[in-house]
């Protein structure tokens, strides 16, 4: 708390010191409780049902001038009762989620460095994965450019685990060591058109022969479409990799993605969609080739069902994905909705033995309400239909039930704001 109260002296000092400084701080706070008997895996025998509250939250300083956009933002996540009463001290503890600043050359470029969310288009390779409590960013310069409906971003990322005076291994689990990439967006009258490359350089490390060690590069290079016209909404995206994986097999992946939704009237929008995630038979890369297809860093619970069963932390490097699905929205009124989702999963690839690629059926069901402008409430409700693929896949053969509620709400209210002179 003593940081929070010298950064926010230190931009109240700043602000009466600048004509046309902006300063704004705005707060966090999110609790969400999860009923989980099936979520992410299988339910296995002779088990009990996770129940749990975790909170998200964050305090969050905007500072902007003529010529800098400055960001902080800290944050604290924890489960309910992971600390003991009188603890003299956090399990997590305060953490910065953000931390940039984004010098602006003129009305078109600008340079952003520091601790940032990378976001691009519907959050498929690049994402803040918001929906995880503590969420993802990346430390990271970003060089953008920015006029009328074309823009771009060229960004740079090198990791290391601290100071040395000698080598460059980076020892950091789940993480990577180099990523270049550049994005660029341009809108027309009915379409949106993104383009995307991404060059991913992931630490090996010999545990028997250090000089072994070594950056392998993969490529991802793609586009995000976006069409409308009228009452009809297409959404569709395009990825191939290429290049090496950690394990210094050839990639040779790709991700085919359409969504078609229509609006029915002022209150309902429904449609469908498929997305295709190439893999391995048999779920393991073969003859120094890998074709699985990786999302990286993208927001992945906001794809192929929310219960999170693929490339949520798992799946990688396996048999891929077909998810057929359904998709309404249904506007209550003014201040609520409900959102519904049915999925039909099966491999893309081959599973080990005779088994069959069908997966299963998901049913996921949202309500989001608005009870105030900074509040929000927004309950779920997610159930599995395995099949006997899925259970070959996940290794468990107990045909128990697979469901997983939850309810979460979420605080956002702005605690300060100024404009000295700007509009």
């Amino acid at each position: 708390m003593k940081l929070i109260k010298i950064i926010s002296l230190v931009l109240f000092i700043s602000l009466t010191t600048k004509v046309n400084a902006q300063l704004k701080v705005d707060a966090e706070l999110r609790p969400r409780f999860e009923y989980r008997h099936g979520y992410k895996t299988l339910f296995p025998d002779n088990e009990d049902p996770a129940a749990f509250v975790s909170q998200r939250s964050r305090l969050n300083f905007y500072y902007k001038t003529e010529k800098l956009n400055f960001y902080l933002s800290f944050q604290d996540v924890r489960v309910w009762g992971d600390v003991s009463q009188l603890n003299t001290s956090d399990k997590n503890g305060m953490s910065v989620h953000q931390a940039w600043g984004e010098l602006l050359f003129d009305s078109n470029f600008s340079l952003k460095f520091g601790r940032q969310e990378i976001i691009f288009d519907d959050h498929r390779i690049f994402g803040n994965v918001g929906w995880a409590q503590q969420a993802r960013s990346h430390d990271a310069a970003i060089l953008k450019y920015k006029k009328e409906t074309f823009k771009f971003d060229l960004g740079f990322a090198f990791n290391q685990d601290g100071e040395a005076l000698t080598g460059n291994t980076l020892t950091t689990p789940n993480t990577y060591k180099s990523i270049q990439f550049l994005w660029m967006h341009k809108d027309w009258r009915n379409l949106k058109a993104s383009f995307l490359f991404l060059n991913n350089g992931l630490q090996f490390i010999d545990v028997d022969n250090a000089e072994n060690n070594e950056i392998r590069y993969s490529q991802t290079l793609g586009t995000h479409l976006i069409y409308g016209k009228g009452n009809l909404g297409l959404v569709s995206n395009l990825y191939y990799q290429f290049g090496k994986d950690k394990a210094n097999n050839d990639l040779n992946a790709y991700l085919l993605g359409l969504e078609a939704m229509y609006k029915l009237s002022k209150k309902v929008k429904a449609g469908f969609g498929f997305e295709l995630q190439s893999g391995n038979d048999n779920g393991t890369p073969s003859n120094n080739e890998n074709r699985a297809f990786n999302p990286f860093y993208g927001t992945n619970h906001k794809f192929n069902g929310f219960m999170d069963y693929f490339y949520v932390g798992n799946h990688s490097n396996n048999v891929g994905l077909l998810d057929l699905y359904a998709k309404a929205v249904f506007k209550v009124n003014q201040k609520s909705s409900l959102t519904t989702f049915i999925h039909n999963f099966s491999a893309a690839a081959d599973l080990a033995g005779n088994n069959s690629k069908q997966l299963g059926t998901e049913i996921d069901l949202v309500y989001s309400y608005n009870f105030d402008k900074d509040i929000n409430i927004k309950a779920g409700y997610s159930q599995l239909f395995a099949s006997d693929g899925m259970e070959a896949l996940k290794n468990n053969f107990d045909s128990n039930t697979n469901n997983w509620g939850w309810i979460m709400v979420t605080i956002k209210p702005i605690l300060f704001t100024s404009n000295n002179g700007t509009k």
